[in-house]
């Protein structure tokens, strides 16, 4: 059974930083790209940041300088370091597997709040 639990979310203040974590379990973590989409109230979800198996990544660019996504292989574990934070980053923010074993995961999601 494939799960992806993301954590790390949290209210902060413009400019200010969080580290979002997902830990991937019944998978081959090593073997499947990986994404960081999100989605604000009222909005459509968002494609937010991507990495492949292989460590490479490609961002949106409304992140592209202050977004930073990353994999532990040890741990299982993808990260989304969030740095300048604005308040039009306020969403909550979803773990994704595209494409595994003929069907694609998602987490449930934490929520990131920025605000004054």
């Amino acid at each position: 059974q494939v799960r992806l639990v993301e954590s790390g979310g949290g209210s902060v203040q413009p400019g200010e930083s969080l580290r979002l974590s997902c830990v991937a379990s019944g998978m081959n973590f090593r073997i499947v790209d990986m994404e960081w989409h999100r989605q604000a109230p009222g909005e459509e979800r968002e494609l937010v940041a991507r990495i492949t198996a292989g460590g490479g990544t490609n961002y949106t660019d409304s992140v592209k300088g202050r977004f930073t996504a990353s994999r532990n292989y040890a741990r299982n574990t993808l990260y989304l370091q969030m740095s300048s934070l604005k308040p039009e980053d306020t969403a909550r923010y979803y773990c994704h597997v595209p494409y595994y074993r003929g069907s694609e995961w998602w987490g449930r999601g934490t929520q990131v709040t920025v605000s004054s």
